[in-house]
């Protein structure tokens, strides 16, 4: 896999940034084989997009931005503000790219909870953190599935 993006090389498709407070279900610990190492490191794509999905699940309850959506992180535009910000990605048109490939309005609000919200939301992000998808749909169902278990 050494031609594989470091998202799919670490079985993180979301590049999760490694903290040893988070005790993801599959996580090894900090990636190797890099200069600077940074992501955690998973031993399986299903649990890498498992912790990809719960954290935007636990970003509902995070504070929102004031006049989007309902109180607390529920638009596509908050969500990706949160987990791509703009002093490391162009946010607006990540958050462009996963409302289109969701299909509704930035700013709309949206249910996360949702089995098939969090498979577009996840889908998007890992195509837009990795150049493109390269899981099976039964894999993210899964990771998914485990997300909101």
């Amino acid at each position: 896999m050494p031609n594989a993006s470091r998202g799919v090389r670490n079985r993180n498709p979301g590049n999760i940034d490694f903290n040893p407070r988070n005790d993801w279900q599959g996580q090894l610990g900090l990636e190797v084989g890099v200069l600077s190492p940074r992501f955690a490191l998973f031993d399986s794509p299903e649990n890498g997009i498992r912790a990809l999905g719960k954290l935007l699940i636990n970003y509902r309850g995070k504070d929102g931005m004031p006049g989007i959506g309902a109180p607390g992180i529920d638009t596509v535009r908050e969500t990706i503000s949160r987990w791509a910000p703009g002093n490391e990605n162009d946010t607006e048109a990540y958050i462009k790219a996963v409302a289109h490939a969701v299909g509704v309005e930035s700013n709309q609000p949206i249910d996360i909870k949702k089995p098939a919200v969090l498979v577009g939301m996840v889908t998007a992000i890992i195509i837009h953190e990795n150049g493109g998808n390269p899981y099976a749909p039964a894999t993210i169902a899964e990771g998914v599935r485990r997300a909101l278990a």
